[in-house]
C-alpha cells in the first residue's frame, strides 16, 4: 500500500497548479500525481488559443467578460461561480507567470487576441501553443518541489470508497474517498494507494465520438469512476463542437484550427467559395461556437459536401505566420497553402460543459473528493463555454480546491481506521481473456453510434435508438471486462460506456435546446 495526503489524478493546469499550491503551503505533505500517459500528456498540452483574462483595463472590464460568458453559456451559468472565475482571474494569472510561463508581449504590453463570443481582446497566448508552454512551465515548477511525486503511465481503474472496507455498511448518501486503485502499466501490477484527499482533474471525453480535438488520453476516466462510485454528475448533454477541425479522412484526434485565426479575420466559404455566416448571425465568424458548429453542420447537410473552407487568403500574411506558426507548418504539411487555398475544416467534438457537480471549492458530492477542470460541471459554463475559459477556470478552481484541501489536512479529522481497512485489488477469480480485439470493436461501434445519433444536432427517434443501441453495448462490454485481463484499453472502453449513457440520458431528459445542445424536435 501507498499512502498520501493528497492524491492528484491528471498532469493539466488544474492537477498541477492545485498540487503546486498545497506544496507551497505544507512542504511536508506527500502528494502523489498520477497520469496514465507521459507527465506532459493533458489537454492543456493541446490549448492552442490561450486564457481569457481581464488584463487591459482601460478598454476592458469584468463586467464585459462576465457578459459574454453569460451569453455564451445560454444563461444556464452559475452568475456568483462567473463572477468568482473572472475576478480571480488577474491574480491567478500572474501567478503563472510567476511559475515561469511565457506570454507573446510586444513594446512590454501583452498581445491579446480575439475569439468567438468575445467583445474585446482579452486572450494572452504563446503563439498558437499556449497551453504547451503552462504545461512546460508547471510541470518544471512542481518537479522542483521535493513532497511532489509525479507517477506516469498510471491508470486510475476506480476510486475505493467505505463500500471496499470490509464490514462497513454502504450509504449511497454518506460516501467517503479514501484514494484509488491504479493499474502500473509497466509492471502491470495494480497498486491501492491510500489518501486523505483525492482530485479529479482528468480531463474531457473527446474520444467517445469518432473525431475529435481531444488528445488521445481524453477518455472521461474521471466522469465514469466518479459516477461508478455514486458521485453526482450532471450537463453531460451539453458537449461542445469546435466548428474548425482541419478535415481528415481518418477518424481519430483531428488537428484544432484556432477560433483565434476567425478572431483574426479568417472567413468561413463553402467549398465553392461562398460565404454564409452572415445567415445565421449577425457577428458571423465570430458567434459563439454552438452556433459557428451549428451553420457549418447545416451547410455540410445542404451541399452534402465533407467540410467548408476556411479563407485566410487576405490575412496579414507575417502577422499569421508570427502568431499561429504551427497551424501554417501542419497545413503546408498536408499540402495547404493556407494564403493560396481554403483550409478545409469541419466540426469535431471539442469539450465537456457537464461533469462532476462541484461547489466553489471543487468539492464533489463524495467527502474528501475534490474535481477541477473539464471533468466538472462548476457553474462556469452553463450551456456553452465561452472559448478560453477553460484554462482559467483550471487555475481558479485549483487554487480554491488547493486552500480548502490544505484547511482540511490542517484540521486532520479524518477515518484513519477505514483507510488502514482498504483492501488490495481483488482480482475477483482468475480472468482469462486478452481479446484487444473486441477492445477496439467495440470502442468503434460507440463512437460510430454516438457521430451518427448524438452529434450536434439531435432528435428524439435518434436519441431512442442511441440509448438502445448503447444498452448493447454497455452489457456486451460488462461480460468482456468481467472475463479478460484488465489493461488500460479495457478500462477506457468501460469509462467510455459510462460516459455514453449519461449523454444519451441527460439529452433525453431535456425540454428545450440550450446552448451547445440542440434537438430539432424541440424548436
Amino acid at each position: 500500500m501507498i499512502k498520501a495526503d493528497v492524491l492528484v489524478i491528471g498532469s493539466g493546469i488544474s492537477g498541477l497548479s492545485y498540487a503546486i499550491k498545497i506544496s507551497e503551503r505544507m512542504p511536508d505533505a506527500r502528494i502523489i500525481i498520477v497520469t496514465k500517459a507521459d507527465e506532459d500528456e493533458s489537454n492543456t498540452k493541446y490549448a492552442q488559443g490561450g486564457l481569457a483574462v481581464v488584463t487591459d483595463f482601460g478598454k476592458d472590464n469584468f463586467q464585459k467578460h462576465i457578459d459574454d460568458t453569460m451569453r455564451a453559456g445560454d444563461g444556464e451559468n452559475n452568475l456568483d461561480v462567473v463572477k468568482m472565475v473572472i475576478e480571480e482571474g488577474p491574480e491567478r494569472f500572474k501567478e503563472l507567470v510567476d511559475w515561469g510561463t511565457r506570454f507573446d508581449e510586444k513594446n512590454g504590453s501583452l498581445l491579446l487576441g480575439r475569439e468567438g463570443g468575445h467583445t474585446e481582446n482579452r486572450i494572452v497566448h504563446h503563439k498558437d501553443i499556449t497551453g504547451a508552454e503552462i504545461e512546460r512551465a508547471l510541470l518544471v515548477t512542481a518537479n522542483k518541489s521535493p513532497n511532489i511525486e509525479i507517477m506516469a503511465h498510471h491508470y486510475v481503474i476506480d476510486l475505493i470508497t467505505q463500500h471496499h472496507v470490509p464490514g462497513k455498511i454502504f450509504d449511497k448518501d454518506k460516501i467517503d474517498c479514501y484514494g484509488a486503485y491504479i493499474l502500473d502499466e509497466k509492471r502491470k501490477k495494480i497498486k491501492k494507494i491510500t489518501a486523505k484527499i483525492t482530485l479529479v482533474a482528468t480531463g474531457g471525453a473527446g474520444h467517445v465520438y469518432k473525431n475529435t480535438t481531444n488528445p488521445i488520453i481524453a477518455t472521461g476516466d474521471g466522469i465514469a469512476f466518479v459516477h461508478r462510485a455514486r458521485g453526482k454528475i450532471s450537463d453531460m448533454q451539453y458537449y461542445q463542437f469546435h466548428p474548425t477541425a482541419l478535415y481528415s479522412k481518418l477518424d481519430g484526434m483531428l488537428f484544432l484550427i484556432s477560433e483565434a485565426v476567425r478572431g483574426d479575420g479568417a472567413k468561413l466559404r463553402t467549398k465553392d467559395g461562398e460565404k454564409f455566416m452572415h445567415k445565421y448571425d449577425d457577428r458571423e465568424e465570430l458567434a459563439s461556437r454552438d452556433i459557428v458548429a451549428r451553420a457549418i453542420d447545416s451547410e455540410l447537410k445542404i451541399t452534402g459536401d465533407d467540410y467548408v473552407g476556411l479563407d485566410c487568403r487576405e490575412m496579414d500574411h507575417e502577422k499569421f505566420m508570427e502568431h499561429f506558426p504551427n497551424i501554417y507548418q501542419k497545413c503546408v504539411q498536408e499540402g495547404i497553402d493556407p494564403f493560396r487555398q481554403l483550409i478545409p475544416v469541419v466540426p469535431a467534438c471539442h469539450y465537456l460543459m457537464g461533469g462532476i457537480d462541484v461547489d466553489r471549492d471543487g468539492q464533489s458530492s463524495i467527502k474528501n473528493l475534490f474535481a477541477v477542470g473539464e471533468c466538472t460541471n462548476s457553474g462556469l459554463h452553463g450551456a456553452n463555454r465561452l472559448a478560453s475559459n477553460s484554462l482559467l477556470e483550471g487555475l481558479v478552481f485549483g487554487h480554491n480546491a488547493a486552500l480548502k484541501t490544505v484547511e482540511l489536512l490542517e484540521i486532520n479529522d479524518f477515518n484513519f481506521d477505514d483507510l488502514k481497512a482498504v483492501p488490495d485489488w481483488n482480482e475477483e477469480g482468475m480472468k482469462i481473456m486478452d481479446e484487444m480485439v473486441m477492445v477496439s470493436y467495440f470502442r468503434r461501434q460507440l463512437q460510430e453510434m454516438m457521430s451518427d445519433l448524438v452529434s450536434i444536432v439531435r432528435s428524439n427517434d435518434r436519441l431512442a435508438l442511441a440509448k438502445k443501441k448503447q444498452h448493447e453495448i454497455f452489457e456486451a462490454v460488462t461480460e468482456l471486462y468481467n472475463y479478460s485481463i484488465l489493461s488500460p484499453q479495457l478500462s477506457e472502453l468501460r469509462n467510455l460506456v459510462n460516459i455514453s449513457y449519461l449523454i444519451i440520458k441527460q439529452s433525453l431528459a431535456m425540454k428545450e435546446n440550450k446552448g451547445a445542445f440542440y434537438n430539432k424536435d424541440l424548436i
